[in-house]
């Protein structure tokens, strides 16, 4: 049945009147005399009728008065923007793609933020394997998180920070004898981070600007691999700019500004737009800015 026959009996219910009912509605009198007559010939009841200068409702017409006020109730919850949503309530699985060094500094964030909210989410953290390609177009990540890059036209994105690289390496590094200039960085061994095995990236083409040129010694697939390669040997590591700094000094590990003219990491977020508007995928991917942005932060703020 048409909804809005049932709000137009609704009405009729509520005022026993054509002319009042159609006030209600913003139509005229006529129009609700037709929709009345509709009505009559579906239920198969005259539902309202005349007792002197006024109409009563049928028996027919008062058991179905509850009935109707509640289809209604819940037709508007169901078509309200969010109505209803509970996060306490939500059961559901959300799949992050991000790189191991984002993953080691918000995943326990992220964790206490949601389970204090909704204790029956979970989170599935994917790595950069899945990246480029049609992963949130076709549902298997429901966020894409770190330097957003050959996504599909499609796809939604939010800009949450601006990062710095910096330089790690252990603490008794020699490097640490004096001042840290280009030079002394480019003559120092390095570890490259590629999960496709790439030995150059942006780093060299600044070095090659001034004539220098660094050694790649080892190339590992991910961040931690190579902070624990950095802490055993004399190489050189990346990181993110006070990202981890307490597991950094836990390994031994010591950061320093890399001396060249370097464009900062802008981090975001990405997501399909079949999700942009429901409250549960909101609410999550609310709760992963604020992990990004701080632990001070909570979803109201980002």
């Amino acid at each position: 049945m048409d909804l809005n026959l049932l709000r137009a009996l609704d009405a009729l219910l509520q005022e026993n009147s054509v002319t009042r009912a159609a006030e209600r509605l913003g139509t005229s009198p006529a129009a609700v005399s037709r929709t009345l007559a509709r009505l009559r010939r579906a239920v198969g009841d005259p539902l309202l009728v005349r007792a002197g200068q006024g109409m009563v409702p049928t028996p027919r017409a008062l058991e179905l008065q509850g009935e109707v006020s509640a289809l209604l109730r819940g037709c508007d919850s169901v078509l309200r923007p969010g109505a209803g949503f509970d996060a306490v309530h939500l059961r559901r699985s959300f799949t992050v793609q991000a790189t191991d060094v984002l993953l080691a500094g918000l995943a326990g964030t992220l964790t206490d933020r949601i389970h204090a909210e909704a204790p029956h989410v979970d989170v599935v953290f994917l790595p950069e394997s899945v990246e480029g390609g049609p992963a949130l177009r076709q549902g298997w990540v429901d966020v894409e998180l770190g330097v957003l890059g050959h996504l599909d036209p499609e796809i939604r994105t939010r800009p949450l920070t601006r990062m710095t690289l910096v330089a790690v390496a252990r603490a008794g590094h020699p490097l640490f004898s004096g001042r840290i200039d280009a030079r002394r960085f480019a003559a120092a061994d390095h570890i490259g981070i590629s999960r496709l095995g790439k030995r150059h990236g942006p780093i060299d083409s600044a070095l090659a600007e001034l004539g220098l040129r660094r050694r790649t010694a080892v190339v590992v697939p991910s961040h931690t691999s190579a902070m624990l390669l950095a802490r055993d040997t004399d190489l050189v590591a990346l990181t993110l700019d006070d990202w981890l700094p307490d597991a950094t000094a836990a390994l031994g590990l010591r950061t320093f500004p890399i001396p060249l003219d370097l464009a900062p990491i802008d981090l975001g977020m990405a997501w399909h737009p079949r999700n942009s508007a429901d409250p549960g995928h909101r609410w999550f991917r609310d709760h992963l800015a604020a992990a990004v942005l701080g632990p001070e932060l909570g979803p109201e703020a980002v």
